[in-house]
């Protein structure tokens, strides 16, 4: 049933009519309306405006697989049924290996990103339109693929033009970046993205343990919460800036929600159409003994060497017909006129105002890093993608917890960087913004952590603290701190029996604590506040010295308590009158 709507879709108008069209036809015959969790299907879903201005994406827009699910629900039976290129069973099973990456990357992220609610049928759905699922479990059993599964080089012929970023290291190409891996991600974000998922110390975008995870975090970054409408559709967007690819995604996720099993490696369906309709591909024949329209096992099934399916029942759709020549032998080639891009006119970043930055341990920066590309002339250079990294021994993440973040130039020639997440080590921060695809020099940003704060300490009670010598005082001393009116968690203290008020050192008799061998302890490091700013102290004893004391509690960021203690005897009656004498 899916060959039904297995037409090639061409990108511009045509696409989107074609599209919108076989998309409005799936929807009416399948009528998912809502389904009992409550989500709406893509046919239901309205992008949020805001959502195909994401700044890049992680294949480059590079083309896709237009294969729309069957109408048939999926079967979740064990059968495996059909081989590659056919149809049954197989369109709801994913290859074993596929699966089981698919599915640990949902449990790490549960783990790391609780927040994201990530559902491995997403990573299922990216990964079908993207690869075929890794042409149909093409992998060897440690994840990796068979064969490397590359995109076109995006040249702007009919792509994107996006000049080589990693030296040919990811693609083997050293001229143009192409898209890499099940998951189809491109060298530049690869570079920032890329995850190690199975273990082996490596971050290779064709294993597909490495590439399902990294696809997941990030499909979770920017605190998206994936069970929302708005911030799924932006996800995915950021995938691939296209309103088909977003409906074909959400139809891809739906189709896995219902149902779907594991089959074989090497067994599962592979598609037969692309968004590009196979451009840039070699036009050579089928492989003898294949079905017209299908791949046979192990051959690429993206980039420029895969060839068009033919259409069943149409002569030559295999081989076209030769072309007589336009241009006269022996005329003089006209050389090609090459277009500069946006980024080959780059000269330097600039500052574009950003403030001091400055927040305490475990705070968001409240100013961001704002960059301007510029060209040798000082004009503005918009659409320019701008990386911010974060350098040095650090965990200070931007929000969402990547330490690199893409941003494209606005019409100002400006890319703001999200904002900053401080961690818990203090000192210097510098992040560093450069130009993907141009070799400029960076621009250095410094921040800085400080310790965490607080600059209100207070009792919680107002009980007074007595105890007899030699006694154990029956209230601990429990305080609250807070930083500008707020709870102030983690902040260190220090408490001290001292001396005196004019002197702080610590008194060497009176009230003491225990340490944890029971000795005498009158000077406490190392505390902290909880997480509602509170700090109980341990127990409290006298010796046998009466008199008036203080325990002195001190925190980062210079709040201060002074808690009076008194240990004094327990009174006793007076003797009773003797009795007078009898007269």
């Amino acid at each position: 049933m899916a060959a039904q709507f297995g037409r090639r879709l061409r990108k511009g108008a045509a696409t989107t009519a074609v599209a919108a069209v076989a998309v409005a036809a799936l929807s009416a015959s399948q009528a998912p309306g809502v389904n009992d969790h409550g989500r709406q299907t893509a046919a239901d879903a309205t992008p949020s405006p805001e959502a195909s201005a994401s700044d890049g994406s992680a294949t480059g827009n590079s083309p896709y697989y237009t294969d729309l699910p069957p109408l048939k629900s999926p079967n979740p039976s064990p059968s495996t049924g059909p081989g590659p290129g056919g149809t049954g069973a197989t369109e709801a099973g994913i290859p074993a290996t596929v699966l089981d990456a698919y599915k640990k990357a949902e449990t790490t992220l549960r783990e790391a990103k609780p927040g994201c609610n990530l559902p491995w049928q997403l990573l299922a759905a990216i990964g079908r339109v993207e690869s075929g699922q890794a042409r149909g479990g093409q992998v060897r059993a440690d994840g990796t693929t068979i064969k490397p599964i590359l995109g076109p080089q995006l040249d702007g012929n009919g792509f994107a033009l996006i000049k080589d970023t990693d030296d040919g290291a990811y693609d083997g190409n050293s001229s143009y970046d192409q898209a890499v891996g099940p998951m189809q991600f491109i060298p530049s974000t690869w570079a920032w993205a890329g995850r190690d998922g199975n273990g082996d110390g490596k971050k290779d975008p064709n294993n597909i343990y490495d590439a399902a995870l990294a696809a997941g975090h990030y499909l979770c970054r920017n605190n998206w919460d994936l069970s929302q409408q708005d911030d799924l559709d932006r996800a995915i967007l950021s995938y691939n800036q296209s309103r088909e690819y977003l409906n074909l995604v959400m139809r891809w996720l739906e189709y896995y929600r219902k149902g779907t099993h594991e089959v074989p490696d090497g067994t599962g369906t592979l598609p037969g159409n692309r968004s590009d309709d196979g451009a840039g591909a070699s036009p050579t024949p089928t492989t003898p003994g294949s079905t017209p329209g299908t791949t046979p096992p192990g051959s690429p099934t993206t980039g420029p060497d895969r060839p068009k399916p033919g259409k069943p029942g149409k002569p030559g759709a295999g081989t076209p017909a030769p072309k007589p020549p336009t241009t006269p032998p022996g005329t003089p080639s006209t050389p090609p006129t090459t277009t500069p891009t946006p980024t080959d006119t780059v000269d330097h970043l600039e500052d574009a105002g950003t403030a001091k930055l400055t927040a305490m341990a475990g705070d968001t920066f409240g100013k961001r890093i704002s960059t301007r590309a510029e060209t040798e002339a000082g004009k503005a250079v918009a659409k320019v993608r701008v990386r911010f990294t974060i350098v040095g021994d650090t965990d200070t993440t931007f929000t969402g917890g990547e330490s690199v973040a893409t941003v494209a130039t606005n019409s100002s020639g400006v890319a703001v960087a999200p904002a900053l997440q401080a961690g818990e080590k203090t000192g210097a921060v510098t992040v560093r913004a450069t130009v993907v695809g141009r070799a400029v020099p960076g621009l250095d940003y410094k921040a800085t952590v400080t310790e965490r704060a607080a600059d209100t300490l207070a009792r919680t009670d107002d009980a007074a603290l007595t105890c007899a010598p030699g006694g154990e005082f029956a209230t601990q001393v429990e305080v609250k701190a807070t930083y500008n009116g707020a709870v102030a968690d983690g902040v260190a203290a220090t408490a001290t029996l001292v001396t005196s008020a004019d002197d702080a050192t610590a008194n060497d008799k009176g009230p003491y604590f225990k340490d944890a061998d029971g000795k005498t302890v009158r000077t406490l490091t190392g505390l902290k506040t909880d997480a509602k700013g509170l700090l109980k102290l341990p127990k409290l004893y006298a010796d046998d010295t009466t008199g008036n004391f203080l325990l002195r509690i001190t925190t980062a960021g210079g709040a201060a308590l002074t808690v009076e203690l008194a240990v004094a005897a327990a009174e006793t009656s007076s003797p009773s009158a003797s009795a007078s004498p009898s007269a």
